[in-house]
């Protein structure tokens, strides 16, 4: 019997009348009652780990907006928590971890199979959704990159130009490429379980693929990006997975088929009618609003909306933003949004 979910039937290859839609950070600040049950939770982590209620998150937007997809309420650092490494988010400030600058930093770890454990709140979370979300809504799992999750773990926190990760890899290699494989991994068992809780696509989210440049690239986000799809794809056969190399560029060419993936996202710098010559003939093509429009609304989002919907009907396509939607936007424009795809 051939699938009835949109984002499904987009993933393999088909080309819809009306692309399936939902949104990166579609569980979020910008909804009011993501905001009061954030609050119930008390933090952002343990609203991570309570599974019925990051399920109750990932729900609020299907129920208020009707997207094609539920994405997994979770976040890439809970992979180095489970790890062992320390993790805690300042309220405005975002994430924070103990550094890795060494072999030493490394040492306290936990191996790849030690993480079920701490993880098992994510896979009830998936549990739960599988039983609660719409029949014709699919359910995305995820998980960071290997190189973004690394800059984190190396810095300690978000930077603007993950230099602390730059200077690592350029000094101490060994330690680098011992935890870039121990991550790539360990989110290959991550991801694993995930399908087997009842994810049915996962995405690859290589935030910072964009400052990696030439063999490092090649090495950093394409390799370990193939390494984690071909496992999946070995132990959980017909697995869609979106892999989004975030500010490639030219480095977007020829990713998809590279690396394995059936679904490619691309960011808003990435020209919609290029990405539709060049990049849409290998592979699914998910975008590319910019998320400005979420805030701003207008005319604008509406003709951009409809250019983006027109450049990409030849072939497959998942509308969604160019990255994920702000803590400032208005709910509204995300109905605006819809009813510029859907007419």
């Amino acid at each position: 019997m051939p699938d009835t979910k949109l984002l499904l039937r987009s993933l393999a290859g088909e080309t819809l009348p009306t692309p399936p839609v939902w949104m990166m950070r579609q569980a979020g600040r910008y909804l009011p009652e993501y905001r009061e049950t954030r609050a119930e939770a008390g933090d952002f982590l343990s609203l991570c780990y309570n599974s019925d209620l990051a399920a109750e998150v990932t729900l609020q937007p299907i129920r208020r907006y009707g997207f094609d997809a539920a994405i997994l309420f979770a976040d890439i650092l809970l992979l180095p928590d489970a790890l062992g490494a320390d993790v805690w988010f300042v309220t405005g400030e975002g994430p924070r971890l103990s550094t890795i600058t060494g072999p030493e930093g490394l040492a306290p770890l936990k191996g790849k199979d030690d993480i079920h454990d701490h993880m098992a709140p994510v896979y009830e979370t998936l549990r739960i959704l599988s039983r609660e979300l719409p029949a014709e809504t699919a359910l995305i799992g995820f998980a960071g990159a290997p190189w973004t999750v690394a800059t984190y773990m190396i810095a300690g926190r978000g930077t603007p130009d993950q230099a602390p990760a730059h200077k690592l890899k350029a000094e101490d290699r060994a330690t680098f490429d011992a935890l870039l494989h121990l991550l790539t991994e360990a989110t290959i068992e991550y991801l694993s379980k995930q399908v087997e809780a009842g994810a049915e696509v996962v995405k690859l989210f290589d935030s910072w693929a964009g400052s990696l440049k030439g063999d490092d690239f090649a090495k950093y986000a394409l390799a370990p990006a193939k390494r984690i799809i071909s496992e999946l794809k070995s132990r959980h056969p017909g697995l869609p997975v979106i892999a989004f190399p975030r500010e490639a560029g030219n480095a977007y060419l020829g990713f998809a088929n590279a690396v394995g993936a059936d679904g490619l996202a691309i960011d808003t710098s990435v020209d919609a009618a290029w990405a539709a010559k060049h990049l849409q003939p290998d592979s699914c093509i998910q975008g590319n609003l910019d998320p400005r429009h979420m805030v701003t609304g207008g005319q604008a989002l509406v003709d951009d909306t409809r250019a983006i919907v027109e450049a990409f009907r030849g072939g497959p396509h998942i509308f969604n933003l160019g990255h994920g939607i702000t803590p400032n936007a208005d709910p509204e424009n995300v109905h605006r949004m819809l009813e510029a795809i859907r007419g």
